[in-house]
């Protein structure tokens, strides 16, 4: 991606807060891909998302807030090594310059691997955190294409390394590696077959999995293929846009949310619906979670 392409501020210029000192909700464009296992083009999500945003409404349609009043400013776009361990402490040196500020934090990646730097660095702040991961993947193979720090390894590295409690959401593709895993963890996944789409009891299971500190780290490919198809690795089942919302409007009224992550974005030439939704969520976390 040519890092001279002009990236505008989530909402336009007109929702930038022309510094962070005076902003509430930090934007943090991450602009990372390594080694996708199959679609590519993440690395571009930021620009996608933020260009998209710049077209939503101001008024959130269920809570009539208008989100643009959150004081909400856009980092410049941050593109890490191409060398995956560095890369990862030049996201979480970006992320801790932000959240020891007090900001609600917001990263937008970028593949997956871009969550574990902000995740850290969330941890190092609040060490009794847990992480809410949607995703309808595990990601908790050790190593995956010659990297401990690949996409596919984020929850193992958080769980694992970080000691962290992880409960994922939506989850409908794993590994022999992963499940073996599993069995001699305490994680639970909440399966994609096992959500009721009439029932949402299934919402407050989540939360009463969580600790009172939560981390949400969103991973587009957990929403079903049909509400959001540009992603890498789009996989049938998924969870609804509808759903995702009432889960995080659970989330942020019961826990206190400290930061979260919108990663896997990837562009669909000729059709804005996923970029448009991704942006859409990220309004819903500022009304829900802030």
């Amino acid at each position: 991606m040519n890092s001279s392409i002009k990236f505008v501020p989530f909402g336009g210029d007109d929702v930038q807060i022309p510094d962070m000192e005076h902003a509430k909700i930090v934007i943090l464009p991450l602009c990372y891909e390594q080694r996708p296992s199959y679609g590519s083009g993440s690395q571009s999500g930021p620009y996608h998302i933020l260009n998209a945003s710049v077209q939503l409404e101001s008024m959130d349609e269920e809570t009539g807030e208008d989100w643009t009043h959150r004081n909400i400013h856009t980092l410049a776009p941050l593109f890490p090594s191409d060398d995956p361990e560095p890369a990862v402490h030049e996201m979480q040196h970006a992320a801790r310059n932000v959240l020891a500020q007090k900001k609600f934090l917001l990263s937008l990646g970028g593949d997956h691997a871009i969550s574990i730097g902000p995740i850290r660095a969330a941890a190092e702040l609040y060490p009794d955190i847990g992480v809410l991961q949607i995703d309808a993947h595990l990601d908790l193979r050790d190593e995956w294409n010659g990297s401990r720090f690949n996409h596919a390894c984020v929850m193992r590295r958080v769980f694992a390394d970080m000691n962290l409690q992880v409960v994922p959401v939506g989850i409908r593709s794993y590994s022999p590696e992963e499940a073996d895993f599993i069995q001699n963890t305490n994680i639970s996944p909440f399966y994609a077959h096992e959500i009721d789409p009439l029932d949402t009891t299934w919402i407050n299971q989540v939360v009463a999995a969580l600790p009172s500190r939560v981390y949400i780290t969103i991973d587009l490919d957990g929403l079903d293929p049909s509400v959001l198809p540009g992603t890498g690795t789009p996989e049938p089942g998924g969870l609804s846009y509808r759903q995702l919302v009432h889960l995080i409007k659970a989330v942020g009224r019961k826990r206190e949310v400290v930061a979260a992550d919108i990663t896997e974005l990837a562009k669909i030439e000729g059709t804005q619906v996923s970029e448009f939704t991704a942006a859409k969520i990220a309004t819903k976390i500022f009304v829900y979670c802030f």
